[in-house]
């Protein structure tokens, strides 16, 4: 990977922010800044010159990440194309990192959303000026048509979907009409916040699909009434099915028709490099002036590095790490600007349901994963030359400070880094150091001063951490987690792993089989949305829970902030997240965006590349200039 900020994105979370503005009676849901996210480094120039037709930008691809699928409603264990969004469009373009707004109106396919006065109605006007390659209009019908094969495919299994949340969308859809040609009317069964549709439903999730030429269930087959729930579900198992046959991706029919401003050209399934040109019938604003876009792998951070020095590379998204290589680069003729991601935040996901050595009857204590928390130095890990050296900023939890949803404890860290209050922890609940340096369990039983429920006497303090192997940040940060623990009795075994090997099985909801197999997950960052529920990654049976963390009042919060219009529901979310740990948190890294000066275009174009790194990226208004 080639950057910590891409992973989750690269899973669909789109980070787009929404307020709410009362007009006419019933209120239309407005877009908010995402805050800055952290200080940024670097310069911004201004777009120079005039576009010049032609030229191919090539750039860089995340290290260790290759997509496996093309179809748009992917599952949660999918890779997708970091560019899937300039070929198949949202509802909902980001808006340009700086902007006060966060819903980029002008690349939007839809007017913003509108909403009844019982917050059960939501209208969505789509725009009729975009047509898909094939001459059709991208219109109501193609909304609803991606609807019903997102419900179709849950029907067979919630893993299906990215975006399940039991009770969420769909599954709280009592109808979607088409109102008019371009009109979509979705009523639910109950209220919800208008922040909490836009941000977490609307944007990230609701991808208009070609329902005139993709609703078929067989090569050559009928068109069939996808409105027919089993017709639906065949569809869905089709579309699926050759949507991960990688080595048809560029020449399946199927996926030739698009709405994006590109189409994809060619795609090696044995590396994943994969080259998009211009859709020529794209009817959409700011089409692209280049030839192509050259997507290019790389094994390691450190070769991707070597081929931007040499000059081969247009564009690229580097670790923190890197930051000192800037001014190098800069005299090379590149611009370098980075900065942490505004919405980001960097769990270790932490696997509940291993039973391995009890590690899930030892990580269900607080206390134990406070004591773990308390052994993660933020701010030593920002400062380090080995690490972020400087560019990052410190994240305990989905809300970052700043932001109108910053936790109750803003800035201070709930547990800060202090591997004697984690000592102090375990020895008050009956761990002691044993001969081997390992602490043991000589306290069983639930009170004050127990190890807690279904421990036993000798229980060690011993489990696995898997974390990607790119970039060197990213284990270099573990290592020193593992060293904090040792120290205080704490056997961590760590082992890097690619991030395609993490996404396929350190995922209970994807992977049950390998559920035993590891206890700890480091893959980089994750995206929330500007409104940052953790509702698509924490809630019980959620298609991201991947370590099936499951907590009542977790759930009861989560439901008030999707449904409660009280504008303190969404701190008291992220202010519990902080103080629960359902994951063990890490600092935010910068990701900084390198790009050749002989391409131009608005600053917010490459500035955008820190928002998800290449994880979610529109090279549309980038261009040669004269």
């Amino acid at each position: 990977m080639t950057t910590l900020t891409t992973h989750r994105a690269l899973r669909g979370v789109f980070a787009v922010a929404a307020a709410s503005l009362l007009i006419a009676g019933c209120t239309s849901v407005e877009p908010a800044g995402t805050g800055s996210g952290g200080d940024a480094f670097g310069s911004l120039p201004e777009a120079v010159g005039q576009p010049t037709a032609g030229g191919t930008i090539t750039v860089a691809s995340p290290v260790g990440l290759a997509p496996n699928v093309i179809y748009p409603n992917f599952a949660s264990s999918d890779v997708q194309f970091a560019t899937q969004q300039v070929m198949f469009k949202y509802l909902y373009a980001a808006a340009d990192v700086g902007s006060k707004d966060s819903v980029n109106s002008a690349l939007s396919l839809a007017e913003l959303p509108t909403v009844s006065d019982d917050g059960k109605t939501f209208t969505i006007k789509m725009k009729d000026s975009y047509q898909w390659s094939d001459g059709k209009p991208v219109n109501a019908d193609d909304l609803i048509f991606s609807i019903e094969l997102i419900k179709g495919a849950i029907a067979e299994s919630p893993a299906n979907w990215s975006g399940y949340v039991a009770g969420s969308f769909p599954e709280n859809l009592v109808s979607a009409t088409a109102t008019d040609p371009y009109t979509v009317e979705l009523q639910l069964n109950q209220a919800m916040n208008p922040d909490f549709f836009l941000n977490n439903v609307a944007a990230p999730l609701l991808i208009p699909l070609p329902s005139t030429a993709w609703n078929i269930a067989s090569t050559g087959g009928q068109h069939l009434d996808y409105t027919v729930p089993e017709n639906a579900k065949a569809i869905y198992n089709y579309l699926s099915e050759q949507g991960r046959a990688q080595s048809t991706f560029a020449s399946n029919p199927l996926w030739q028709v698009v709405n994006g401003p590109f189409r994809l050209q060619s795609f090696e399934s044995a590396t994943g490099a994969y080259t998009l040109v211009p859709n020529s019938n794209y009817t959409g604003p700011s089409p692209s002036t280049v030839e192509a876009v050259k997507f290019l792998p790389f094994t390691s951070t450190s070769a991707m590095l070597n081929q931007l020095k040499a000059g081969e590379l247009t564009v690229a998204a580097l670790d923190a790490s890197f930051a000192s290589q800037a001014s190098d680069l800069e005299e090379q003729g590149y611009h370098v600007y980075g900065r942490p991601g505004p919405t980001q935040f960097n769990p270790v996901v932490i696997n509940f349901k291993n039973t391995t050595n009890n590690f899930d009857k030892v990580i269900a204590q607080l206390y134990i994963r406070q004591a773990l928390q308390h052994l993660i130095d933020q701010p030593g890990y920002i400062k380090s030359r080995g690490i972020y050296g400087g560019a990052g900023a410190p994240s305990y939890t989905l809300g970052q400070a700043g932001t109108r949803f910053a936790p109750s404890f803003g800035e201070d860290a709930p547990y800060p880094y202090d591997p004697a209050a984690a000592e102090k922890l375990l020895t008050e609940h009956g761990w002691e150091v044993g001969d081997d340096g390992t602490r043991t369990c000589v306290s069983p039983g639930t009170g004050p001063g127990n190890c807690g429920a279904d421990i036993p006497a000798g229980q060690t303090l011993s489990f696995n951490l898997l974390y990607a192997n790119s970039p060197a940040s990213i284990a270099n940060r573990n290592i020193a987690f593992i060293s904090a623990a040792k120290q205080v009795g704490i056997t961590i075994s760590g082992e890097a792993k690619s991030l395609n090997f993490l996404y396929e099985n350190a995922d209970n909801n994807a992977a049950p089989a390998y559920q035993d197999q590891w206890a700890l997950a480091d893959e980089g960052s994750f995206n929330a949305a500007a409104y940052p529920s953790a509702i698509r990654y924490l809630a019980t049976g959620a298609s991201y829970n991947l370590g099936h963390y499951s907590d009542p009042k977790a759930d009861a919060l989560m439901d008030a902030s999707k449904n409660s219009t009280d504008p303190n529901a969404m701190v008291t979310e992220t202010t519990f997240v902080g103080e629960n740990l359902p994951y063990l948190f890490m600092p935010n890294p910068s990701t900084i965006a390198i790009w050749k000066s002989d391409i131009s275009g608005p600053p917010a174009a490459f500035a955008n590349i820190t928002r998800y790194g290449l994880g979610v990226l529109d090279p549309q208004l980038w261009y040669f200039h004269s």
